[in-house]
């Protein structure tokens, strides 16, 4: 019978910070819940299943979480999922939400991801030595740091497009009062005036360690049409993954992002990503990488995505906005920060998404990444049904 209709009918997320230490990991995971489901306009009666998904459990420190969540989670006698996929698992955990709505197995599935980075150390949970695999040996950073050289040295970028992204997302993020850093004053100067810890990647072009949590309630048509103002259609869903490492792997421009990109924008209908979407949140952990994944989904030729963001056209009231409530380099609790990314996308189509709304919006990308650039989630929300 093919896919069913499916929409975000609420979302919700906490206030994220470095500490959150005024309410526990249930806490925290509730303050994102409840507000989803008071946006939503639903009780506990109406949720049918739950999702959630969250990054490595040793970020925290604490094996399989959701076996203890689950009460606070209102999953007691329903369906409790949980997803994995390393820093896109935001994003993954939506999209195995949306599939049990697609599938028609329930009307209305809550979602929610979430990291509560401060209660262990994430750069240690990297650099451990995992069996069968590469450690990573310096965290997220010195593993990014020769993919974006490599991506100048490819494109030919000016020095300066990393400092234009910094800039641009954390002056975003000084509008959405959810954010982690909220820095209206920032500047392009200031931010290559920031301490270099990864060669190129500096201080101010990292994102930061949060403690937050998001949360969705995603239905079926008639649920969608039920929402007041209008609920965000989900018009295409895209994972794809490949391995961290093998022969010839271009790790600028994977392979996965580019065969799910595709996939994506062939069941959207759309044909001219760039003329056709009207803002897109991408998971961007390090100012460069908003430049290559331009490039990656399709936006721009290889080696030209530079170009799109020192044009200013990626900026609030260029032709493609993109991160405009200030994306992961505002706000990053890891497990949370894709779903963040797929929600800020629904909030934009919805007219929900206040001081940093982009005029207009009707078609939005939300996009996610994790892993060793490896596993790629995405979907396209609009504001009219497909």
């Amino acid at each position: 019978m093919g896919k069913q209709r499916t929409a975000v009918l609420g979302t919700g997320q906490t206030h994220h910070r470095a500490k959150r230490t005024d309410v526990s990991m249930p806490g925290l995971l509730r303050e994102a819940v409840d507000r989803a489901m008071a946006d939503a306009r639903v009780d506990w009666s109406e949720i049918d299943a739950v999702v959630v998904g969250k990054a490595p459990d040793l970020f925290e420190g604490v094996m399989m979480p959701e076996l203890f969540l689950a009460d606070a989670l209102g999953a007691n006698g329903k369906p409790l999922l949980r997803v994995h996929t390393a820093g896109s698992v935001g994003g993954s955990t939506a999209l195995v939400a949306a599939s049990l709505i697609q599938s028609g197995v329930h009307r209305r599935v809550l979602t929610v991801a979430f990291e509560k980075q401060s209660e262990s150390n994430a750069m240690w949970a990297l650099s451990i030595a995992p069996p069968f695999h590469m450690p990573v040996g310096a965290g997220a950073g010195g593993y990014f740091a020769p993919h974006v050289r490599s991506y100048i040295r490819r494109s030919g970028a000016p020095e300066h497009v990393g400092a234009i992204v910094a800039a641009k997302d954390r002056r975003n993020g000084a509008l959405n009062p959810h954010a982690h850093l909220r820095q209206a004053d920032i500047t392009v100067e200031s931010v290559r005036a920031s301490q270099m810890l990864w060669d190129p990647i500096r201080y101010d072009e990292t994102c930061p360690s949060s403690d937050g949590a998001c949360a969705m309630v995603l239905g079926d048509e008639a649920a969608g049409d039920a929402v007041e103002g209008g609920a965000a259609w989900l018009h295409a869903t895209a994972m794809r993954t490949e391995p961290t490492t093998f022969a010839g792997r271009d790790q600028v421009n994977p392979q996965a992002g580019r065969d799910a990109a595709a996939a994506l924008w062939k069941e959207a209908g759309i044909t001219d990503p760039l003329s056709q979407v009207d803002t897109a949140e991408i998971y961007v952990p390090f100012s460069w990488f908003e430049p290559m994944w331009l490039e990656n989904l399709g936006f721009m030729p290889e080696g030209e995505g530079w170009k799109l963001t020192e044009s200013g056209e990626t900026a609030l009231g260029g032709r493609l906005p993109i991160n405009p409530s200030g994306g992961v380099l505002s706000s990053n609790p890891i497990g949370a920060s894709g779903m963040l990314r797929f929600s800020e996308a629904a909030k934009q189509v919805m007219g929900r998404a206040g001081d940093y709304q982009v005029d207009g919006a009707r078609i939005a990308l939300g996009h996610a990444y994790g892993g060793g650039s490896q596993y790629f989630s995405m979907w396209v929300v609009g504001a009219d049904k497909p």
